[in-house]
């Protein structure tokens, strides 16, 4: 039998890639760089606005590329139909609290096209399914930026306000987003409102019944139903541990409607992140909608331990007065029994081996 060489994170990233072509993803690759000026007018999109840049041959200046979803989308067909694709690409950007660039490896998803409540179910089934795939120990947080803008619409404040507040409901600090609303003139009725959703979070179903019973403005209406709905059809695929949590929040120039973050217990910040970027797709020219998500592979090297116990099964030493024809015929037949094996002069011996084997100048073990 052939033993398995792949470690915990590779044998991940085949898995979930074969969990979406299941559902009908096609694998796509994408370029490792862009033009730069495709990122220069998205900064606000990415994680890190700092991009490694170069000029290329006519002098063009190019992008080693921080994010797939910009190169997914600006490639993506503009004909009216649905584009479900998947990825595992590798990213170059400085991530939280890092002193420099690095290589990121990610996977994820994209629908493209038309996202109907199928194609909305689906993308959250599979985020959910990924999380499962990662550890038992997994949460899956949703919200839907259209009920918190629904609650903002009618106050006389203006976008940078809203991102401000936005921001203040995303740290969860129920202080700090009371202080702002009384500094930006926001009514205390839509002030409680703010801070009644964010005290509020827990599983999808139950949760929407406690959401139920807020006097939110009809503006919000169209937000909660497709919450509602999303939950009615996640339930149809068992998924497990998928939370409403208000304080999940994105860019409004760019997303709109389902966000959603996911987490597992031994990494302190979230591994998977996606959402309804429509606003997107009409900032770069494309006509219809979209949704979709990455799991950051990167932070899931807090999580495994890639390091076996063992370099190799067995470590085979020889010398000088060993013969190489037995040597070969040795390391051959442990090989053939599905055994790593490393063969290597005695004086310069190194590296984990579960088993040691010494030949003497004969081949004799």
């Amino acid at each position: 039998m052939k033993r398995d060489t792949l470690n915990t994170l590779e044998r991940l990233t085949l898995g979930l890639r074969e969990l979406y072509q299941a559902y009908g993803y096609r694998q796509y690759k994408v370029g490792t760089f862009e033009e730069y000026d495709l990122y220069a007018r998205n900064k606000k999109f990415l994680e890190s606005e700092r991009v490694l840049t170069f000029s290329d041959m006519n002098g063009m200046l190019l992008a080693l590329k921080p994010d797939v979803t910009l190169s997914i989308v600006k490639n993506a067909p503009n004909d009216g139909r649905t584009s479900k694709i998947c990825y595992t690409e590798a990213v170059y950007r400085v991530p939280k609290n890092a002193a420099g660039f690095r290589e990121i490896l990610q996977t994820g998803l994209e629908c493209i096209g038309r996202v109907d409540a199928y194609a909305r179910a689906e993308v959250l089934a599979l985020a959910a399914k990924s999380l499962a795939m990662i550890s038992e120990r997994y949460v899956l947080d949703i919200s839907d930026i259209g009920v918190l803008s629904g609650v903002l619409a009618e106050e006389p404040i203006g976008d940078a306000e809203c991102v401000r507040l936005m921001s203040a409901v995303g740290e969860k600090n129920p202080h700090e987003l009371r202080s702002l609303c009384e500094a930006l003139g926001v009514s205390s009725e839509t002030a409680q409102l703010l801070q009644a959703l964010v005290s509020i979070s827990g599983p999808l179903r139950e949760t929407l019944k406690r959401v139920d019973q807020l006097r939110l403005p009809q503006g919000c209406g169209a937000a909660i139903e497709e919450l509602k709905t999303v939950a009615n059809l996640l339930a149809l695929y068992g998924t497990e541990h998928v939370n409403l949590d208000f304080s999940v929040v994105n860019d409004m120039d760019y997303y709109n409607g389902l966000v959603f973050r996911g987490f597992v217990e031994g990494v302190p910040s979230g591994v998977l992140a996606g959402g309804r970027y429509d606003n997107l797709l009409a900032r770069m020219g494309k006509s219809g909608e979209a949704i979709g998500f990455a799991v950051y592979l990167d932070q899931l090297a807090r999580l495994f331990d890639q390091r076996e116990d063992y370099d190799t099964d067995v470590l085979v030493l020889y010398d000088d007065a060993s013969d190489s024809a037995a040597l070969i015929r040795k390391a051959e037949s442990l090989r053939k029994k599905g055994l790593r094996v490393r063969v290597q002069r005695e004086a310069e011996s190194d590296g984990r081996s579960r088993e040691v084997v010494r030949l003497d100048g004969e081949g004799r073990v």
